[in-house]
Parts: structure tokens; sequence; C-alpha cells
């Protein structure tokens, strides 16, 4: 009795430390911050088919060429690759097939009228996995840099690098 009850306790107390710890796949798009000026961030749901949350927690993803469209009142993400899963079988879902996202009615249209009427971008920022393992996208309505700003951007990287680099 007493030793069930000990391996109960033990069970108990490695859950908690397994939420505590934060074991989040984080994949981040390195071209939507060099080729956009985002002012409004929203975190958002994917409606994900078959073995597509295992290759997403194999980090086997590619967005850097991906965006969001507006379409009957609900956001699709295009251009997302998702790989095969290495170990699937026959069942493996398609890996460049349009994702719907979650949102609520509310901030999709405040989306909606930010993107018609401001001419503003709906750009992937990053993937993540939230703590009760459910795949989240974080996406930014953001208008496309000019050519000088860009440079400025490079400059001011090149600039902390070799202050880092001295000290």
């Amino acid at each position: 009795m007493i030793r069930s009850f000990q391996i109960l306790i033990l069970f108990h107390i490695q859950k908690i430390l397994y939420k505590m710890s934060d074991k989040k796949v984080l994949i981040n798009n390195k071209k939507a911050n060099f080729n956009y000026q985002f002012s409004e961030k929203y975190i958002a749901g994917l409606v994900l088919r078959g073995t597509e949350i295992k290759s997403i927690k194999d980090s086997s993803v590619n967005f850097s060429n991906s965006y969001c469209i507006i379409d009957n009142d609900e956001i699709y993400l295009k251009g997302m690759v998702i790989n095969e899963y290495k170990y699937g079988n026959i069942n493996n879902h398609q890996t460049d097939r349009d994702r719907k996202l979650l949102l609520n009615k509310k901030e999709i249209h405040q989306i909606k009228k930010k993107v018609t009427e401001k001419k503003f971008s709906l750009i992937p920022i990053k993937l993540f996995i939230n703590q009760r393992g459910f795949a989240k996208i974080e996406i930014g309505l953001g208008k496309g840099k000019k050519e000088y700003d860009k440079r400025e951007d490079i400059k001011k990287r090149d600039i902390s690098r070799k202050i880092r680099e001295d000290l």
C-alpha cells in the first residue's frame, strides 16, 4: 500500500516538473522580421491532420515564404510546408496544403478591417507548441519595409556585432 502511494506521488511530481519546464518547439520565420515591420501580433491555433503534429515536434517545418489570406471570414495559412513524418505510413499528411487558423470572430474582423483598409499584410512570425500540447502560430499585421530600412537594420546589426566582439 505504501509502495503504490509513493509511486503515485513520484508520478505526479514528474508530471508537474514536465509542465513547469518549457518544452516548446519554437520555429522562427527569420525573413518576416527582416522584410516586414509589425504593428500588431496575434496568436492563433492551427487545424492539423494526421502526423503533422509529430513533424512539428521534430522541427521539420518551413514557413519562410508563407502568408495568410482571409476567405469567408476564415483565415488560412498558405505556403507552409510540414515535411512528412519519417516514421509514418501510407496515411501520412500532405506536405503543402492550406491550413486553417483558429481565432475569435472579433479578432478576425479586426484583422480583416486592417488588411482591407490600411493595406497590411498578414505574415506568420513563429510556430510553437503550448504547455497543453497544441500547435500555435504567432501572426503579425505588418507593412513591407523599404530597401533603405533593410540597409539600416543590417548596419545596426553589424555595429552591435562589432561592439560585442570588442568586449
